[in-house]
């Protein structure tokens, strides 16, 4: 599985002039720093702390010291007062996205009790530990004269929204380290005329860091064919564990489906494969065609696990898919469907795979007589996406490159079709006349992700950390 640990840099900066003109300040600035690196640990976060960074030759040493820890971001918590010259070559020898975190200790200076000091000195060392905001705009004015891409986090140390952002940033660089270190399959080839689904590999590589592996369904085959009874009847306990396997289901369908999956499981392996996008269809009543009309069951376990596979070799969904399971929102293969005026929802759904953590209930494991636009016959899934907050995602490739397509939304109950297939209702604050046009219109193909919660936050500042646009429909 690929490694997503992300190394955050952190440093305090200030002016090494103050320490002598005001005792104990440099203490509880550093106090402040170590009290951020604690609160910032978090799954699949290591933060490397840097200390104290107060005048421009020691900028350089820190720089070096970040620099063989390989760090993925960098945080500058703005302690008090700092020269830009101090700042400037620390972000320049290091390369990575920078936070700016203009914190300070309080809401707001205690004004009686500094003006009570009494002493002018010990006052105005008070007012320095409170100063963050001073050297905002020079870093900003160098930074932008620079071309150096930075956000800013402004607050107070006991500030929800601070701990909040702070949170999506990091969830957002352990995404983009998670596609950084992933490694897609691409099996089969795309849907004949869906042109709107072609992808430019090079561009999905070079944007987010995404090894390419294009796989051979003879491949496949040869791993279903050597699928022992031992293995088969494994993973027929496996889709009893994880399916409602309704009763409809012949035992033939069952098996064929069952030693497809095992394959599918040793292709991955086989490929340290962390996602896969798949079609095909094979001559009529050819192996392959036997082998592409059994995966969904197998599919879906695999994007349940955290390796999301997307059916009619929708690329730049698995993407988005990819993206969402980083997240930890699931991610789920969809489309569009219909428009409910009468309620204002929107329904998608698809009969490619699901995942479990997404589902409204059990997932069903049900017979489909037929799989529309495709040959065959076989087992599809039955699942409703758990009502409350979700997350619809598009990676979109455009006149102008490749940018993110997100919108915030709300599953809700209400009829849907039992066609065997994923199927829920969607309701958005802006309307579903507004949503279906707005959302068309930004250029998607017609799939996206869907994951639960309301992240579009964390989507955007992990196309902040991309350097790609990220639009949002609301």
């Amino acid at each position: 599985m690929e490694d997503r640990t992300v190394y955050a840099g952190l440093v305090g900066v200030g002016l090494d002039t103050y320490w002598p003109q005001f005792s104990g300040l440099y203490e509880r600035l550093c106090g402040y720093r170590k009290q951020i690196a604690k609160q910032l640990e978090q799954e699949h976060v290591c933060v490397v702390d840097g200390g104290m960074v107060d005048e421009p030759e020691k900028a350089i040493t820190v720089a070096a010291e970040l620099e063989r820890k390989s760090i993925d971001v960098l945080l500058v918590y703005i302690s008090t007062y700092a020269l830009s010259s101090t700042v400037l070559p620390l972000v320049q020898r290091l390369k990575v996205p920078v936070l700016l975190l203009n914190i300070q200790p309080t809401p707001c200076i205690d004004y009686a009790y500094l003006n009570g000091l009494g002493d002018r000195g010990l006052m105005t060392g008070e007012w320095l530990a409170n100063c963050q905001a001073c050297s905002v705009p020079e870093f900003s004015n160098v930074f932008n004269r620079s071309g150096i891409r930075y956000e800013i986090i402004t607050g107070y140390l006991d500030e929800t929204y601070v701990w909040t952002e702070l949170k999506e940033w990091l969830e957002a660089a352990v995404a983009k380290k998670g596609m950084q270190n992933n490694r897609m399959g691409v099996l089969g080839h795309y849907y004949g005329g869906m042109l709107d689904v072609y992808s430019d590999l090079t561009l999905q590589s070079s944007t987010f860091g995404t090894h390419v592996e294009l796989l051979e369904m003879c491949e496949l085959k040869a791993y279903r064919d050597a699928a022992s009874s031992d293995e088969i009847e494994q993973k027929l306990a496996e889709f009893r564990e994880r399916f409602e396997v309704v009763n409809e289901c012949e035992e033939s369908e069952l098996l064929r489906a069952a030693r497809t999956s095992v394959a599918l499981d040793k292709l991955i392996e086989a490929h340290h494969l962390g996602s896969m996008a798949y079609y095909y269809e094979g001559y009529a009543g050819n192996d392959y065609e036997n082998i592409v009309t059994s995966v969904i069951a197998g599919n879906t376990l695999l994007t349940g696990k955290g390796i999301p596979i997307a059916g009619e070799c929708e690329i730049k969904n698995v993407q988005a898919m990819k993206i969402m399971s980083l997240l930890n929102a699931g991610g789920s293969f969809s489309e569009l469907y219909a428009l409910d005026f009468k309620d204002d929802v929107v329904l998608l759904g698809h009969d490619g795979p699901a995942h479990f953590t997404m589902a409204e209930g059990r997932v069903k494991l049900v017979p489909l007589p037929v799989y529309h636009g495709k040959p065959g016959k076989g087992l599809s899934i039955q699942m409703t996406v758990r009502h409350g907050d979700v997350t619809l995602l598009s990676v979109c490739e455009g006149k102008d490159g490749l940018f993110l397509l997100v919108a915030e939304g709300e599953s809700v109950p209400g009829p849907v079709l039992q066609i065997g297939n994923t199927n829920s209702r969607y309701r958005f604050a802006c309307g579903v006349r507004s949503f279906i046009d707005n959302w068309s219109k930004a250029g998607p193909s017609h799939h996206c992700a869907i994951g639960i919660g309301h992240v579009a936050g964390k989507i955007k500042k992990l196309a902040s950390l991309l350097n790609i646009p990220c639009v949002e429909v609301k």
